[in-house]
């Protein structure tokens, strides 16, 4: 470098390490010093190479214009571009080395995608530690959120809100925190209710991967996503199912792996695709006469979420439990006089309650009118084995 870069400069080379920052990477060695000197490119900053008193005498230095960043140093435009060398060295002897080169100035772009802060420790004591140093950290304007990359130590931490940023790391500096433990992930792909107008704009707008997978979904739907009345069952079911596919896909792409799979209600249809138990056409087929033929039944009925058991729950005529979401979390579904009539039994003992905002009566006897078409549907479709165990919760 002091032969190569070093000689005839007016002002020095400065020399950092990602190193210091994240130890050693292995193979991710060179890519790690390219985003980084990406984003000293685009903050116009050079960072400090952290944990230094003084250059090795094994260098002569004074042969050529190279200098330890031992301090952060602006990095401004001047009137040609800035370059940086980054260098990958691998165990074997590989040197691989790329020259960076700042774009054309022009209007900047801005692309916001939510980015997580992680947290890993070795103990509770030094993740509450972390936490504090990161939030003198974080308090700074300038500073935009970061994929802190840590080795998984057992105590750890993920920060997902930016717009909470700072009062999850004041919590987190006093919060009680225990060791991870190993486990297996499991996938949750959730029911009617859950949905809102606008849902998965910004994701598409974000992820091109979110975004084809959900314009495939909807293009077998016939469904235009964000323009449908989301209280009218026959659209919900179906928008809920494009979601929640172009979600699945979104986070496969990152690498995340299910060990299993499940659905609450409609949820199960989107578990059932993914898994691969129904094609997409037949996937489609199946949650869009779902939506239609609950639509079409009479309306009327009543849901409930009730705060306390299954055993505790007293039902009447005319009322069943059409979910148990939870030890103490029911939902309770039927006509509507006996359903507000248990509902108000629960009120009394100072148990929260709270109606669903639902078109029928999903999840009980109302729906019996529909089986037999619905049944009709089903018999034409084909079915294959999961490749990724679905648990069911029927």
């Amino acid at each position: 470098m002091l032969a190569t870069y070093g000689q005839e400069r007016s002002e020095p080379l400065w020399l950092g390490s990602v190193k210091s920052n994240i130890g050693h990477t292995q193979a991710a060695a060179g890519v790690a010093g390219v985003i980084k000197m990406i984003e000293a490119l685009r903050h116009g900053s050079l960072p400090k190479t952290l944990h230094v008193d003084e250059p090795t005498p094994h260098v002569e230095w004074e042969q050529g214009e190279i200098r330890l960043l031992t301090e952060t140093r602006p990095w401004p435009r001047t009137d040609r571009p800035r370059r940086a060398g980054v260098s990958a060295f691998g165990i074997s002897g590989t040197n691989a080395h790329v020259i960076l080169e700042e774009p054309p100035s022009g209007e900047p772009v801005e692309v916001v995608a939510p980015v997580p802060w992680l947290l890993s420790a070795k103990s509770p004591e030094a993740l509450r530690a972390q936490a504090r140093r990161l939030r003198d950290f974080a308090d700074d304007p300038a500073v935009g959120p970061a994929l802190a990359a840590r080795t998984r130590f057992p105590y750890r931490a993920a920060l997902t809100d930016p717009s909470r940023l700072l009062a999850d790391l004041d919590a987190l500096a006093d919060a009680p925190v225990v060791a991870a433990r190993a486990g297996k992930t499991v996938f949750v792909f959730s029911g009617q209710g859950s949905q809102w107008r606008g849902m998965g704009r910004g994701l598409y707008d974000t992820y091109p991967v979110f975004a084809e997978a959900l314009d495939e979904v909807c293009g077998r739907l016939g469904l235009s996503l964000w323009e449908v009345d989301l209280d009218q069952t026959r659209f919900t079911q179906p928008a809920l199912f494009a979601v929640e596919v172009a979600l699945y896909r979104l986070v496969e792409s990152l690498g995340l792996k299910p060990d299993y799979l499940i659905g609450h209600s409609v949820g199960e249809i989107a578990a059932a695709h993914v898994a691969g138990v129904l094609s997409l056409d037949d996937a489609c087929t199946l949650v869009s006469a779902r939506g239609r033929l609950m639509q079409e039944l009479p309306s009327g009925g009543a849901m409930v979420s009730i705060r306390a058991s299954e055993s505790e729950i007293v039902l009447i005529d005319g009322v069943e439990i059409a979910a148990v979401n939870g030890p103490d979390a029911v939902v309770i579904s039927g006509d509507e006089d006996a359903v507000l009539e248990v509902a108000e039994l629960w009120r009394e003992r100072g148990r929260e309650t709270r109606r669903l905002s639902v078109s029928h009566a999903f999840h009980s006897a109302h729906m019996d009118p529909m089986l037999a078409e619905f049944a009709r549907v089903v018999e034409g479709l084909s079915f294959g084995y999961p490749q990724i165990p679905i648990v069911s919760t029927i």
